[in-house]
């Protein structure tokens, strides 16, 4: 598989701006906020809808602020780097542990297109009947619906933090036409909106969102010109089933050598190369046992 060079007119430079006054402005009542959290998703809208952006690799990477806020919401001490290790450094009889599996949950909510089966996949404790029923629960616009189906869910399992976090964003991403589900809510929700029901829930949500989806397009611009930079130096990767990693990198929010299409010495000599280009990160700083991403 070969890149060529992205066109400068198709780089992050030309992705549609988030308004300054969507984070900036001050409000208070629901109408006004509710006014911010549908501007920010406007833009986020059309950035999704880019091509040009890695999709696949920002949805992964929100998914992993998601699982964050989450453990942290259990009361858990890990976070992003203790997720990634759980997930990325298991073995295939390995357990992912509570934290691990959190993460697990969100990457397979966003990895297909978002539909009843797929987050059955996701939540494999809860039958498709019951997540269906919870997502007609949501009613109205899109943002009142997701906090319809985040009250259903937590009004039947109080506890069941991740499972109405991971069906609110599906029935947002639903409600919204967006094909995947991106997780905006599950990172931007505190922990004490989750006890907050009616009018108290459904302004929190759209609070969640004026400080989410803007964070998610900045992640977008960001990832979308480090996807042109790495797929700038791919052609001066020799090695056999260096394409097949790019992809991986482009996909996946951390990638182990061991993961890669390569042998592992090879794999772990591309890996350095990408670094020395510029082209990805060593994201846990240790001598062995390494990640890299974009």
């Amino acid at each position: 598989m070969t890149f060529a060079p992205t066109p400068h007119d198709s780089t992050a430079d030309t992705l549609p701006q988030m308004p300054g006054w969507v984070s900036s402005t001050r409000a208070e009542t629901l109408e006004d906020v509710a006014f911010l959290s549908g501007a920010a998703l406007n833009c986020l809208h059309l950035v999704l809808g880019r091509e040009d952006v890695p999709q696949a690799l920002l949805r992964d990477r929100l998914a992993l602020r998601a699982a964050e806020a989450c453990v942290a919401f259990a009361g858990r001490p890990e976070r992003a780097g203790e997720l990634r290790d759980a997930v990325h450094l298991m073995r295939p009889s390995d357990l992912p542990g509570p934290a691990g599996e959190t993460h697990l949950k969100w990457r397979r909510a966003v990895e297909r297109p978002v539909s009843v089966e797929a987050l059955a996949r996701a939540l494999p404790t809860h039958a498709p009947g019951q997540i269906a029923t919870w997502l007609d629960a949501g009613k109205g616009a899109p943002v009142a619906r997701a906090a319809t189906v985040l009250e259903a869910v937590l009004t039947a399992t109080p506890r069941a933090d991740v499972l109405a976090l991971v069906l609110a964003d599906a029935a947002l991403a639903q409600a919204l036409g967006w094909d995947h589900l991106v997780p905006l809510l599950g990172a931007g929700l505190k922990r004490t909106d989750l006890r907050k029901r009616g009018d108290d829930l459904r302004l929190s949500c759209h609070r969640a969102l004026v400080s989410s989806a803007p964070e998610a397009a900045r992640l977008a611009a960001d990832l979308a010109r480090r996807a042109v930079h790495l797929k700038a130096v791919a052609p001066k990767l020799r090695a056999k089933g260096a394409g097949a990693a790019v992809e991986m990198f482009l996909t996946r929010d951390a990638v182990a050598p061991s993961a890669l299409p390569l042998p592992d010495r090879a794999a772990r000599r591309l890996c350095d190369r990408l670094v020395d280009l510029g082209a990805v990160r060593e994201l846990t700083g240790r001598d062995t046992f390494r990640l890299y991403g974009v």
